[in-house]
């Protein structure tokens, strides 16, 4: 018997976690999956309110979204219990809405990473926009870095789910041997999408240097639905390492409001059996 296809969604029952909850049901429903809401809380006393916040919103969910809910409630840190519950789930995806600046639950950009650095499961970070109910433009950076296949096995999977179509943006490099770097990476990736049968398109910077505010804006221009980044500390990556600056911010609260899938490169989306 195949397992359930679970997409955690932390909720502080703010807009930005109902605008998570869109995107977690859309990527649940085209697995018939099962979208799972968690909420935190700091003291049982709080317990029996925050259960009753969290039913009221997973009827809502289910009502609006045509998707199965279901919940949990734990006390605890959240840097901790979303880790912790995406395990015990089995959980093959998280949806975490952000909320810039504050919030109750403390989802802003930063406290994100936090979150996300505890994980073994792929993040997609939201905002207060609501779901289109397509991937269909996937934007993948490209910067100089060094080559490595399952950092694209996800991008791929992600892409031929949905039958998207992956931008790969890379970095305009004035140094002649990052430039030739960039270019090899590029040329890895269009085999690896080849042999995939995965259907992509190249675009360069078209300046030196601001990697991240010029795939923002191509990004927007191109009206994507999705940005992918890998958190490629410690073992070399494939794509902008983004978490060793003040760029991951910019990316995960982006002014254009534009999810974005941030993975390892030990994780899958799409498990064998839904292959």
């Amino acid at each position: 018997m195949e397992e359930t296809y679970k997409v955690l969604v932390p909720t502080d029952f703010t807009a930005e976690a109902e605008a998570a909850i869109s995107h977690a049901a859309f990527v649940a429903k085209s697995f018939d999956g099962e979208v799972v809401l968690l909420h935190v809380i700091s003291s049982d006393k709080k317990k029996e309110e925050a259960q009753s916040k969290l039913d009221e919103a997973a009827t809502d969910a289910q009502k609006a979204y045509d998707v199965k809910v279901s919940t949990e409630i734990r006390k605890g840190s959240i840097f901790e219990r979303i880790p912790e519950v995406a395990e015990e789930i089995n959980a093959m995806l998280i949806v975490m809405g952000t909320h810039g600046v504050k919030g109750v639950q403390h989802l802003t950009g930063s406290y994100a990473l936090k979150v996300i650095g505890h994980s073994k499961v792929p993040f997609i970070v939201t905002q207060s926009k609501k779901s289109d109910n397509k991937i269909k433009d996937l934007v993948l950076p490209v910067k100089f870095s060094e080559e490595g296949k399952s950092k694209l096995s996800i991008t791929a999977s992600i892409a031929k789910h949905f039958g998207a179509i992956v931008h790969i943006f890379a970095s305009n490099e004035s140094d002649e041997f990052i430039r030739t770097k960039v270019s090899r990476e590029i040329t890895f990736a269009k085999h690896y999408f080849d042999d995939r049968g995965v259907k992509y398109e190249v675009e360069m910077a078209p300046e030196h240097g601001h990697f991240i505010p010029q795939m923002l804006d191509y990004a927007n221009d191109i009206d994507a639905d999705m940005i992918a980044i890998v958190n490629s500390s410690g073992d070399g990556g494939f794509l902008p390492d983004v978490f060793k600056g003040s760029g991951e911010v910019d990316v995960l609260n982006n002014k254009y409001q534009i999810p974005t899938i941030v993975l390892n490169p030990t994780q899958v989306f799409v498990p064998e059996h839904f292959g």
